[in-house]
């Protein structure tokens, strides 16, 4: 019996360099360091991705309104 694992953050991540496993960034911010091809721009991809979450930055969060206490009372 063969278990699959789920993915961690769903199953449709596009493939990018950037958060490869076999790349790293490179001092010019527009490449990336590859251990498989070379180096190659950010939102390249190969065959050999494989996808490392630790290096996926993730969206910031929206900012919350401002509440006053009026906005609190019962009436």
């Amino acid at each position: 019996m063969v278990l699959h694992k789920k993915p961690i953050f769903g199953a449709n991540i596009s493939p990018a360099c950037t958060y490869c496993e076999f790349g790293r960034k490179a001092t010019d911010p527009s490449k990336i360091l590859c251990n498989k091809k070379g180096v190659v721009a950010p939102y390249d991809r190969c065959r050999k991705f494989c996808y490392d979450p630790l290096k996926r930055i993730p969206r910031r969060q929206p900012k919350l309104p401002k509440f006053s206490p009026e906005d609190f009372l019962l009436d």
